[in-house]
């Protein structure tokens, strides 16, 4: 029991501990707001293609690689410590996908979704560090560069995810169903009709499969924006509300939002990648029904 409650207490306070070390640097930046777009710590230099978003992808992509090195590093049947907890990690996300994608889908896309959670996961909960956003310089004008900035609050990241699965939809939908029944999927009338009720079936499945044509260019856009917007708000949020009080009481007002702010991580991730599953087991559940 007191294990249980000693390790409860640590998980309370660490957010605590990490906001008001973060507060200081929030108010030296001068509570300023977290630009639209992201900017290039070394501007001027010959890596200037180099945004402070990309550097926080990075940081996660070779968080993710060092944790499957370190995990696979010396494997054994019976599984203990890091290891047991990496198989844990990876069985939990294949059950999830396997139930929605069924077991043919899921040994083909699970390299796809599984990655895709583990680094929207860890690029939203990299974005809560002190120091990300608020750490940076200021020039002669006043203009506040960040050093660093959460990757997903960047439009460029998740419509580049976004697009990355567009393209792998398409893939997977016309390999698994074929072309010839992938259009039939969209446009062809679902059902048995005869005479008069025939045609005007044919008619309005043909302009519904327009109406859904649209839906799916649509699909890439709105995964872009929800997860952006979500990510971006939120870090306007905290910056916005340790703004509001002198620098040593600064993570008050914004202590409940940054506990809301570690669930709606996992929730994006979740709902990104449950989103890009559900699309993909809709087109292609006729394959699994042949």
């Amino acid at each position: 029991m007191a294990q249980l409650l000693s390790v409860r207490t640590f998980s309370f306070l660490l957010p605590v501990v990490i906001l008001m070390i973060g507060s200081g640097e929030v108010s030296a930046a001068g509570g300023h707001q977290l630009p639209l777009y992201p900017e290039s710590p070394f501007e001027g230099t010959a890596f200037s293609w180099i945004s402070n978003s990309m550097l926080m992808v990075w940081l996660a992509a070779i968080i993710i690689i060092l944790f499957c090195r370190v995990a696979t590093k010396k494997m054994a049947l019976v599984p203990t410590g890091f290891q047991n907890f990496a198989e844990w990690l990876v069985e939990s996300l294949y059950d999830f996908f396997g139930n929605i994608l069924g077991e043919h889908l899921v040994k083909r896309t699970f390299w796809f979704f599984g990655a895709t959670f583990m680094l929207i996961l860890l690029v939203n909960y990299l974005g809560l560090i002190p120091g990300v956003g608020t750490m940076g310089t200021t020039d002669a004008h006043g203009h506040f560069k960040g050093l660093l900035r959460g990757g997903n609050a960047d439009l460029n990241m998740t419509a580049a995810m976004s697009i990355t699965f567009f393209l792998l939809w398409l893939y997977w939908s016309f390999t698994e169903i074929g072309v010839k029944n992938f259009f039939a999927h969209i446009f062809a009338p679902q059902g048995t009709f005869t005479g008069f009720m025939k045609v005007c079936m044919i008619v309005m499945f043909f302009l519904v499969g327009i109406l859904e044509i649209v839906s799916i260019f649509i699909r890439p856009v709105a995964l872009s924006f929800r997860l952006f917007g979500n990510i971006y708000g939120g870090e306007q949020t905290l910056e916005g509300l340790m703004a509001l009080v002198p620098q040593y009481f600064a993570f008050l007002p914004a202590l409940p939002f940054y506990f809301m702010e570690l669930l709606v991580g996992l929730v994006q991730a979740l709902v990104f990648t449950l989103l890009c599953a559900v699309f993909l087991k809709l087109m292609c559940s006729h394959s699994e029904e042949h």
